[in-house]
């Protein structure tokens, strides 16, 4: 499971024109990858990670400042484009494999109190953004 994650002032999803997620102040946007060998495990640890990454100001974290995360399925993080210039999809998790682990991340990061928004999975989405230093970083587990 891998996820790049930026620190932003607010951020926002949209589907068919219409706004699905959002968070209106400083906390992460998060673009949330599945490899197909992930398991719920993985999402528990990549939900930690996330929950207690500290790259807010004064090296705070979401665990300790309350900041929100708008978590996003981002299947494409796992194109592999090696070779060629077609990406190839084959360590992407499956659909019917990913949207329970994407869910799985959000439950667990709400169970640790964080406030989380979320885009809708499978949807064409638009997602904006203000990037906050620019601080993005790639989180693997």
């Amino acid at each position: 499971m891998k996820a790049v994650v930026a620190r932003v002032t607010e951020a926002s999803v949209e589907v068919a024109g219409e706004i699905v997620g959002a968070i209106n102040e400083p906390g992460l946007l998060v673009l949330l990858g599945v490899h197909h060998d992930d398991t719920d495990g993985h999402a528990r640890k990549m939900a930690q990670k996330l929950h207690g990454l500290r790259i807010l100001d004064d090296e705070q974290s979401c665990e300790s400042t309350g900041a929100p995360l708008l978590v996003v399925s981002q299947f494409t993080l796992y194109g592999d484009t090696r070779k060629g210039r077609r990406p190839s999809w084959t360590a992407a998790a499956r659909p019917e494999h990913a949207e329970p682990l994407v869910n799985a991340v959000v439950q667990e990061l709400r169970q640790k109190g964080a406030r989380v928004e979320t885009g809708r999975f499978r949807a064409e989405m638009k997602v904006r953004s203000v990037n906050d230093g620019p601080f993005t970083v790639l989180v693997e587990v």
